[in-house]
């Protein structure tokens, strides 16, 4: 198959050099934001063909670099490795030529793809650099060992790959910190490992996280590093349509930042499923929440910023969600509705609809990895 030591190849989009990087065009379909009993028209799925539901970006798989800048959210910016070439990942090696280390630590734009199917052992951090795609699709990739960072980056795309068993001292899956922005994580399957699964700290925003599936792990997602960062005020992450079955807590924890919910299934939680800490502002919309023994689905955990005299709590907005199986929502009041972000503040579009058995059960099965052909990369015709 032609070079075996990192093939590049230059089947690019055929955007205007001066709109780079700027994000691409909007997506074919968009729906507008409605409250939940006006949803848009459905699109059928093919895993899900008795069922009639919305389902986010559709269209992206028709071609390969169609994912480039159409997450939803805050992330919807996101463009990877778009004006990049292709970077094939021929070996399941660490490190050295054709691996996924040497594509990632290249300084231009990539849109990286894999020739080969396998487990990589990483024994150190994958440190990803700007404008990077990390597209799984047509392969069955495992990264474990140590996992991703994404340090001081932006534009970066990671798209169907599993993480799996990664394990030392403060060790995550996906580790985003510091200072990086316009992030999509898409359709990963994430679990077991020693730490977080995603880790979002240290002023890094502008993050989207959907269609991902998280099982056998405690310490799921943590948003915001601790009370004394509070430059993390300016933090923003949309998770949508995102399965956590079974994992013990942060689904996610959140200090500072804003948080969009939608669309997600969380069941059988060990402690709790939503937890708003200090200053914290989550807006949870049409979610599924599922308890096990551990009844409540909210949590508010009192903190103190550094510059502030008093601890607090966060703000948790609740806006049709549906509780199942005895579980109690554990929301409290908010004294001021106006503190709290709406999304249509920051997008005019999403894919949400009203939590459903249908909703439920495209959640379980298809989120994470997914077994889908790599798409063809055609040039865009203008």
């Amino acid at each position: 198959m032609g070079n075996h030591h990192g093939r590049y190849s230059d089947h690019r989009h055929h955007h205007n050099p001066a709109a780079f990087p700027g994000p691409a065009p909007l997506p074919p379909h968009t729906y507008k934001y409605e409250p939940p009993n006006q949803s848009a028209p459905p699109i059928q799925h093919p895993h899900t063909s008795n069922m009639a539901l919305l389902l986010p970006y559709a269209h992206v798989d028709s071609t390969l670099r169609a994912l480039a800048g159409q997450a939803e959210g805050f992330g919807r910016f996101a463009v990877g490795g778009l004006h990049g070439p292709l970077y094939h990942v021929t070996t399941l090696a660490d490190d050295g030529p054709g691996s996924l280390r040497d594509g990632c630590r290249r300084k231009e734009p990539l849109w990286i793809v894999f020739e080969v199917s396998g487990t990589i052992e990483l024994r150190s951090y994958l440190n990803v650099s700007s404008y990077k795609t990390i597209d799984g699709r047509g392969q069955r990739i495992k990264l474990t060992g140590k996992g991703l960072r994404l340090k001081e980056c932006e534009h970066v795309i990671v798209c169907n790959l599993e993480f799996e068993g990664g394990r030392g001292h403060d060790v995550d899956g996906i580790q985003i910190k510091p200072n990086s922005k316009h992030i999509w994580i898409d359709r990963c399957s994430l679990s077991d490992y020693d730490d977080g699964l995603i880790d979002i700290t240290r002023e890094s925003t502008d993050i989207t996280i959907s269609r991902c599936h998280f099982s056998k792990h405690d310490k799921t997602i943590l948003i915001g590093a601790d009370p004394s960062n509070i430059t993390d005020r300016c933090m923003r992450v949309t998770i949508h349509h995102c399965f956590f079955d079974g994992t013990r807590q942060r689904h996610p924890r959140v200090r500072f930042a804003k948080v969009h919910l939608y669309n997600n299934y969380t069941r059988n939680w060990g402690i709790y499923a939503v937890c708003a800490s200090v200053e914290s502002q989550i807006y949870s919309q049409c979610n599924i929440y599922e308890a096990g023994q551990k009844k409540g689905a909210f949590r508010y955990l009192s903190e103190k910023a550094t510059d502030k005299l008093e601890e607090c709590i966060g703000s948790i907005k609740s806006e049709g969600d549906l509780f199942v199986s005895g579980t109690q929502s554990g929301l409290m009041p908010t004294p001021n509705e106006g503190a709290i972000f709406h999304p249509t503040e920051h997008y005019p579009t999403c894919t949400v609809e009203p939590p459903s058995d249908s909703l439920k059960h495209f959640l379980q099965h298809c989120t994470g990895w997914q077994c889908i052909p790599r798409p063809p990369d055609l040039p865009v015709v203008a």
